[in-house]
């Protein structure tokens, strides 16, 4: 459970596409666990800004998201155990969402407008 916390908890950010936290390195270096099939942000630092946000709250820690109501309310049953956050301030630039809508995926904005 400790590698699924952030130990350095200065430059969080937060994926814009599944809520996931982790440090601004780690996207950088390895990209999201949940979204780096569809979205390539490994070794692409512009990726990673324009599909994470630094502005976030409502954390929520998941160890077994399959099985967790709590990860089935927040929509992140199908994802990877980590670490989550229920708000995200921000939009993914209109381009990725486009290529996510051509591959049959709808997005839903972390920062509630989508509930409005």
């Amino acid at each position: 459970m400790a590698s699924l916390v952030p130990k350095d908890k200065r430059q969080l950010r937060a994926c814009l596409i599944c809520g996931i936290i982790q440090n601004h390195h780690v996207f950088r270096d390895a990209g999201c666990p949940n979204c780096e099939r569809l979205v390539k942000m490994a070794g692409q630092s512009d990726v990673v800004a324009d599909c994470t946000s630094g502005t976030f709250d409502g954390i929520t820690a998941v160890l077994q998201p399959r099985i967790s109501w709590v990860c089935k309310f927040a929509h992140v049953n199908s994802y990877q155990p980590g670490v989550y956050a229920a708000h995200v301030a921000g939009r993914i630039p209109e381009d990725i969402e486009d290529m996510l809508a051509q591959n049959g995926i709808s997005y839903h904005p972390r920062d509630g407008s989508a509930d409005e």
